[in-house]
């Protein structure tokens, strides 16, 4: 078991706002149909992250629109379906640390800490909005309790995502450190999974690195401003990578000292 946070009995959690709720079933739905989702994890992850608290006020209706919105500073929170997609293709599993480089808004490492350290087997006053959530996956990992690192080189970006975290009631899970997350964070190395939320040049060796032994990195490389590849990196043996190519995608660029040039 990793080192992290105590398994705790209670918990500070905020569900979606009902007026979100039929889109955000529909959505998930589609995922599903479109073999989007893999993970019973990720499933019940989208399900319990409220993700109308990490969207600007004036994006706010937009909240479930399958397409990225603007959060300031010239960075977006990522479509649904990435997010989604991203976090399902790492399999991060309950007891996992997680390094994510990009914290943005805050979003993409509550869906990773909801998977890693989920809430709660059964949240009171709640419901689930679809057939697809699946409790029981979580009995084989009840002594287990993950812990989600994120790093974001914007210092206005790192203080909207620490209070949208906590909001939500992730911010035990997630720790948000103001840095150059193209160096990944050494400190707490090694990690089971390695999320990226912005497009590089190529992987950076630094974030290979700092991956475990069967640990999975994922992250969008290609131009800084055109079309990029999602990679999925695996660490096979101390000095063997493998990568999977997942498809096309568009992503803001990742800046910094292994990234492309601010």
């Amino acid at each position: 078991m990793n080192e992290g946070l105590e398994v705790m009995a209670s918990y500070t959690w905020t569900p979606e706002n009902p007026e979100f709720n039929h889109i955000k079933q529909k959505l998930l739905e589609y995922y599903v149909t479109m073999n989007y989702a893999n993970s019973q994890f990720s499933i019940n992850a989208f399900e319990r992250v409220a993700r109308s608290l990490f969207v600007p006020n004036g994006q706010r209706s937009h909240t479930y629109n399958d397409n990225p919105l603007p959060i300031g500073h010239g960075q977006t929170i990522s479509a649904p379906h990435m997010a989604f997609m991203e976090c399902d293709a790492l399999d991060i599993l309950p007891g996992d640390k997680v390094l994510e480089i990009g914290s943005g808004s805050g979003y993409h490492a509550s869906i990773a800490a909801e998977m890693c350290a989920p809430s709660n087997v059964k949240p009171q006053n709640w419901e689930p909005l679809t057939r697809y959530y699946d409790d029981s996956v979580y009995e084989a990992y009840r002594e287990k309790w993950g812990q989600v690192v994120t790093v974001e080189r914007l210092e206005p970006l790192v203080k909207y995502a620490r209070k949208n975290i906590e909001k939500a009631g992730y911010a035990d899970r997630i720790t948000v450190i103001h840095g150059d997350g193209t160096m990944g964070l050494e400190a707490h190395a090694p990690y089971d999974k390695i999320l990226v939320t912005a497009a590089g040049p190529e992987v950076p060796e630094m974030l290979k690195r700092q991956l475990r032994v069967n640990g999975r990195l994922i992250i969008p490389v290609g131009s800084k401003n055109f079309y990029q590849e999602l990679l999925l990196v695996k660490r096979e043996a101390e000095d063997r990578w493998t990568q999977h190519n997942i498809g096309g995608v568009v992503f803001v660029p990742l800046i910094g000292k292994y990234g492309f040039s601010d």
